[in-house]
């Protein structure tokens, strides 16, 4: 099985994924996977509630598995031990917790998944630069051409699309849906994610980061809802 929910920001929304608001769970093993559309919040200090909520998901059934979002510490996710995983890279978090690196396809119960992390913050001017942001919150040059390469591999296509921020056009959806105006700046990343979004085939799109759960089908904004993939 795969689920997938939006952000976590630990400590703060971890708590959906208890058994009273996930019940599902109960039925599920280490095979079956969570998987988290950034902002995971898990590694951000290393303080003991950051450890706490670490352990908690360890001892969870299933195996978490999270991209990054914008806020997240990325000197202590960048340290994490590097490893192959389904296919593709990732960072290893813990015995049944990891971090999928950006622009790789992942097999996940059968199932193509390509995943790009990363958003613009847009409070980054409230931020403090390597303790409350980091300059990584967006892709490199050789991130987007790693995703551009797998992408290509896998015939540009794949079951489904796993990001952080959502494509330009999406996210024009997205604010003007909660606003009814648009508010939330472009950058590169809106940019390419629009074009992958040209160029490839595929079922469904999730995303985090708007804390908002809304149906554009294909498109999926996910934040308290945890959906079966």
């Amino acid at each position: 099985m795969l689920y997938i929910t939006g952000d976590c920001h630990i400590p703060y929304d971890i708590h959906k994924l208890s058994s009273a608001n996930f019940p599902a769970q109960k039925n599920l093993t280490r095979q079956d996977y969570v998987l988290i559309c950034g902002d995971f919040g898990g590694f951000w200090d290393n303080s003991k509630e950051n450890r706490y909520w670490l352990k908690w998901l360890e001892e969870k059934p299933f195996t978490t598995l999270f991209i990054d979002g914008n806020h997240e510490n990325f000197d202590m996710l960048d340290a994490l031990p590097e490893v192959d995983f389904m296919g593709g890279r990732a960072h290893r978090g813990g015995e049944h917790l990891y971090h999928l690196m950006r622009g790789y396809v992942f097999e996940l119960d059968g199932r193509r998944v390509f995943t790009m992390g990363g958003a613009s913050s847009h409070d980054r001017d409230y931020r403090i630069p390597g303790r409350s942001w980091w300059p990584r919150e967006l892709p490199d040059a050789e991130e987007y051409a790693r995703g551009l390469r797998n992408l290509e591999k896998a015939g540009w296509n794949v079951d489904y699309i796993v990001t952080h921020c959502a494509p330009g056009f999406v996210q024009d959806r997205v604010c003007y849906y909660q606003t009814g105006r648009f508010h939330y700046e472009k950058d590169a990343l809106t940019g390419y994610l629009q074009q992958v979004d040209q160029d490839c085939t595929f079922r469904k799109w999730f995303f985090g980061h708007y804390h908002l759960d809304l149906d554009l089908d294909p498109y999926r904004a996910v934040y308290m809802d945890i959906l079966e993939a």
